[in-house]
């Protein structure tokens, strides 16, 4: 079973990806309305953020990735992130890590 997460940041990157969850995943571009992508400051680094904005909107990629691999992103984007189910411009339902 496949769930399907929407990525703008670091976990765009194949080697992030093995990684953090031990594969690389096939991606589509998609779009994702009422969110604008900004930066958070984490351990001395700038890491890709978004926050609610329903003037912009995020270009970014999906990928299915199953409920144990959510499990393995949730720790690698840590709590400075939370995990939310939003819809894409598409039309599927994903999750997202935002502010």
């Amino acid at each position: 079973m496949f769930d399907i997460l929407f990525t703008y940041g670091t976990l765009q990157y194949p080697e992030v990806q093995h990684s953090v969850f031990g594969r690389v995943a096939q991606m589509t571009t998609d779009i994702l309305d009422g969110f604008q992508k900004d930066q958070i400051f984490l351990s001395s680094n700038y890491y890709p953020i978004i926050r609610v904005n329903p003037a912009n909107f995020v270009i970014g990629e999906r990928m299915q990735v199953t409920p144990e691999e959510l499990l393995f992103i949730d720790r690698y984007e840590t709590s400075a992130y939370r995990r939310v189910r939003v819809k894409l411009r598409s039309g599927l339902s994903a999750w997202v890590y935002c502010e």
